[in-house]
C-alpha cells in the first residue's frame, strides 16, 4: 500500500524543498545585495521547476516523456550556478 503513495510524497517534499531554499536565498540577497546569492537563489529556483517536472513526468501526466525538460531545467540550473560563481570570481 505505502508504494503508491509514498513516491509522490518524496516528489513533493523536493519540490517544496527547493522552493524554500529558493524564497531563503531570495530573501538573503534583498538583505545583502550579494550576487553570489542570486545566482544560488536562481539555481534553487530551475532545482524547483525540475522538481515539479518530475512530479508531472511521474505521477501525472504518464502517458508523455519529459525527461528532455527535466534534464533541460537541471542543466540550466548547474549552468547559471556556474555562471554566478566565474562571474563573482571575475569582480574580485
Amino acid at each position: 500500500m505505502t508504494d503508491q503513495w509514498f513516491p509522490g510524497i518524496v516528489y513533493t517534499l523536493c519540490f517544496l524543498t527547493s522552493a524554500a531554499c529558493t524564497w531563503l536565498l531570495l530573501r538573503a540577497y534583498l538583505a545583502s545585495r550579494s550576487g553570489l546569492l542570486f545566482w544560488s537563489a536562481g539555481c534553487f529556483l530551475l532545482l524547483a521547476l525540475n522538481n515539479l517536472i518530475v512530479i508531472f513526468d511521474l505521477l501525472i501526466v504518464r502517458s508523455a516523456d519529459l525527461l528532455p525538460w527535466r534534464v533541460a531545467a537541471s542543466l540550466a540550473a548547474v549552468c547559471l550556478l556556474l555562471f554566478g560563481f566565474i562571474w563573482r570570481g571575475e569582480e574580485a
